[in-house]
């Protein structure tokens, strides 16, 4: 199975729809600094959380899974995010779809693949720290 597809598309529509629901506040609202920290927060806490879970359970191949799921993740945040504030906000065109998939992709790609790396980090040092505290098995 595609773990990496998956867990790909599900942030890139949480980002994306991060991004498109701070454009349709922006407008009413002109300073979004400490919202748009927050989201970013959440959106970062949910990869790790996610990466803590794959490093808990041992998945097998879990690092190449959140690198390939973060780049997905990021390119495909990137296109849903001009669609969604052509149809919902603005009328932003094809023009911006260029800086979307270079400097708002790879920006994406990192608040997803750091905070999942630390994730896997830790969730693999719980799953071992459970694992020395039963001991062995007979």
């Amino acid at each position: 199975m595609r773990f990496w597809l998956i867990r790909g598309g599900v942030l890139a529509f949480v980002l994306a729809g991060a991004d498109v629901g701070l454009a349709a506040i922006a407008v009413h609202v002109s300073s979004l600094g400490v919202i748009r920290s927050i989201v970013l927060g959440v959106v970062a806490g949910l990869a790790a959380l996610w990466g803590a879970l794959d490093g808990w359970h041992r998945l097998d191949d879990r690092a190449r899974i959140w690198v390939l799921a973060s780049i997905v993740a990021g390119f495909a945040s990137g296109v849903l995010r001009v669609i969604g504030k052509a149809i919902l906000v603005d009328e932003t065109g094809l023009s911006s779809l260029g800086s979307a998939l270079t400097g708002d992709a790879a920006f994406g790609a990192l608040v997803i693949l750091v905070p999942a790396g630390l994730g896997l980090l830790v969730g693999g040092r719980l799953a071992q720290r459970g694992t020395a505290k039963a001991g062995p098995s007979e």
